[in-house]
């Protein structure tokens, strides 16, 4: 037994990191180092992105962030902040060579917030897609029913319960080893015959439809555009960049990631012998897809921007107000002028701090 571990070990074969027991590790220790590296970038942008666009939306004007649409990108930062908060302590289980020290609830924790930012993005995306195409193609129709708070608050609270609704099953599945030492992302090799359909089922319900909504409105929103001339040139720009950065969102993070994780499922559930090449190679697909679809928490600020019409005014204003107050002297100035200096800063500084 002692050999075929020393043989496992130098061919890259051991316990299946997304399972235990029969299952077949096919990536060595490459996921150590990726996955790392990964997390460390989405975690200063994540919270720097989406720090700043929940204050701007917060400390903005009231009739702007009552908006229908700054509601729902709200609710998408909100997504973004509970899943990178989890992200150092997936950095240091990697670093220490999947070695878990913080238990088995946060375990499950960790991991589940990780599907509960997926699904809320798709589902909040898919909202904000619905949302555009009302207010384009239909904006007559949409005009009275769209522009409304309320509407937007329980249409929030219906994704936020969707979305809860399919990853509360995934708590009920074991993601430790025996000893609790090791984290695992979908669950154990016993488990897979129940694992798998639902799986499936959440990949049709949370990616697949809301994906297939999200084409149809966009196609049929491109289209009106470029035949109606009458558009404003400012909404035409702002509607065509958030078509593109959703659609990137969904091919990038989004399709490899629902692929190849059901593959990688399929595959363990499958009785083999060994680990293939072909099981190998889905294997490290999975782990880069899985590294992609965390990137969406620092790729989705970018909504703030495009959906906003006064971020990059305030934005410049509080630049100009920081700068004018971190204006070093560069000649020596009386008492009297030293003071004034003194209470233009602070003014400064409370300007600065309104702003944002």
């Amino acid at each position: 037994k002692g050999i075929a571990r020393l043989k496992s070990s130098l061919h890259g074969s051991g316990p299946l990191e997304g399972g235990t027991g029969k299952g077949f590790l096919c990536l060595g220790r490459e996921t150590e180092r990726f996955l790392p590296v990964v997390y460390l970038t989405v975690i200063p942008l994540g919270l720097l992105g989406n720090g700043l666009g929940l204050w701007h939306l917060c400390t903005g004007p009231r009739e702007s962030a009552r908006q229908p649409l700054s509601l729902l990108v709200g609710n998408l930062g909100l997504a973004d902040l509970l899943y990178v908060s989890t992200l150092p302590f997936l950095v240091s289980y990697y670093r220490q060579g999947r070695v878990w020290i913080f238990g088995q609830p946060w375990c499950r924790l960790t991991r589940s917030l990780f599907h509960l930012n997926l699904y809320a993005s798709i589902g909040f995306l898919s909202c904000i897609s619905i949302h555009r195409y009302l207010g384009i193609v239909h904006p007559l129709k949409a005009r009275g029913r769209c522009r409304g708070a309320a509407s937007s608050v329980w249409l929030s609270v219906t994704v936020w319960l969707w979305v809860i609704a399919q990853i509360a099953p995934d708590l009920a599945f074991s993601k430790t080893d025996g000893n609790g030492t090791q984290c695992h992302d979908t669950t154990g090799q016993e488990y897979l015959d129940v694992y798998l359909p639902y799986t499936f089922a959440v990949t049709v319900t949370g990616f697949v439809i809301p994906f297939l909504i999200i084409i149809g409105c966009y196609c049929h929103v491109v289209f009106v555009l470029c035949r109606n001339d009458s558009v404003d040139a400012s909404l035409r720009r702002r509607s065509i960049l958030l078509v593109i950065l959703v659609m990137v969102l969904f091919v990038i993070c989004f399709l490899p990631y629902h692929i190849f994780r059901n593959l990688n499922l399929f595959f363990r559930w499958r009785p083999q012998e060994s680990c293939t090449q072909t099981s190998k190679d889905i294997y490290v697909s999975y782990q880069v897809t899985r590294g992609l679809a965390s990137l969406n928490s620092a790729l989705n600020p970018l909504l703030y921007v495009i959906t906003s019409k006064d971020w990059r005014s305030r934005m410049r204003t509080i630049s100009q107000s920081a700068r004018q107050c971190l204006r070093p002297p560069f000649r020596a100035k009386t008492s009297s002028q030293a003071a004034e200096k003194k209470r233009n800063d602070i003014l400064c500084k409370g300007e600065a701090f309104n702003e944002l």
